[in-house]
């Protein structure tokens, strides 16, 4: 059975709209994917440090609550768990402050058991953190070589643009590996200000991936692959929208359930995806991304969970004539 391995950061996220915090829920980016995918039903484990506090009890507990292994989260007895502040805006999305005191930062963790066309999750800092930056690699580096698909989010955040030209030989380390990569406008604003998928693909991507998608919030998703594969998805909706934030780790939850729901191996990746595969594919994400916007909440939700089960006897598989329609998902 193939399995999800995440890797990054564990935060608690306290959400404000104004000044009035509303809810506290434990977070980061690969996190927050790797809940959404155990809440799917995807055997999953997650990499990562908390404190010895009670937000890292209750990280680790969540993650085991939600399916999750969490055996290779470190806690580190004189450290205190990070905390992440999101003032909501009133398009509700979030503005970022980001607490830490981690005075060790190390990873001390035994490599999770790989097979070939498992799927590792990385990004944000914590993916080139220099500090970690040994562990991260010696693992990304593994899990390459046994066959695993890396997805690699970007998902490089305002508050390290100073740091950007000493992590870029680790960014550039994370885009040789990666099998498909995501990054947001956002990111590419930050990071070589450009505003656009073309040219952050053709400058900065294709050389080391061919596989590439570009999210703007609510604009529509754009997919850039090999052969001059070119498309835009629109941005599914679901009624109001209560909070962005998770939207984008909740993006990658299902792209990498459909990679796994699919049937897309390793070998597939490594060659050109169609684009039945990379419909299905990019709709499974939006999917995600569409239900955890519904909440206050950085995944899925249970029921949403619980659901893909019955959705799926009622799909064909790519074994048995090729995937789903798009109908399913608008």
């Amino acid at each position: 059975m193939r399995r999800v391995i995440g890797i990054g950061e564990t935060v608690l996220d306290i959400i404000f709209k104004g000044e009035q915090p509303l809810q506290a829920v434990p977070g980061g980016s690969a996190f927050n994917a790797i809940i959404s995918l155990g809440r799917a039903g995807v055997p999953s484990s997650f990499i990562s440090e908390t404190g010895n506090d009670r937000v890292g009890q209750w990280v680790k507990r969540f993650l085991r609550e939600n399916g999750v292994d969490d055996s290779a989260v470190c806690v580190f007895p004189d450290s205190k768990s990070p905390i992440s502040l999101a003032f909501l805006d009133e398009q509700n999305n979030a503005e970022y402050l980001f607490y830490k005191d981690h005075p060790h930062d190390q990873l001390d963790f035994v490599y999770p058991e790989i097979n070939e066309d498992d799927v590792v999750v990385f990004g944000s800092f914590f993916a080139i953190n220099p500090v970690v930056r040994p562990q991260v690699a010696g693992f990304l580096e593994y899990a390459h070589q046994r066959g695993a698909i890396l997805y690699y989010d970007l998902n490089y955040r305002a508050s390290h643009k100073n740091d950007l030209m000493r992590v870029t030989p680790n960014i550039i380390e994370n885009l040789e590996l990666a099998d498909i990569v995501r990054g947001s406008n956002e990111d590419f604003e930050i990071m070589y200000k450009k505003k656009d998928a073309d040219s952050v693909y053709r400058s900065e991507i294709s050389f080391y991936t061919k596989k590439f998608i570009y999210t703007r919030g609510a604009q529509p998703v754009e997919v850039r692959a090999e052969n001059g594969f070119a498309r835009q998805y629109p941005v599914l909706t679901e009624g109001e929208v209560v909070s962005s934030i998770g939207a984008g780790d909740s993006f990658n939850a299902g792209f990498v359930y459909g990679l796994i729901r699919e049937g897309i191996t390793y070998d597939m990746i490594r060659n050109s995806l169609t684009e039945t595969q990379w419909d299905n594919l990019i709709n499974w994400g939006l999917c995600f991304s569409a239900n955890v916007c519904q909440s206050l909440n950085n995944y899925i939700s249970r029921d949403f969970g619980q659901s893909l089960a019955t959705l799926k006897s009622g799909l064909q598989t790519s074994e048995e004539g090729g995937g789903f329609e798009q109908a399913h998902f608008m």
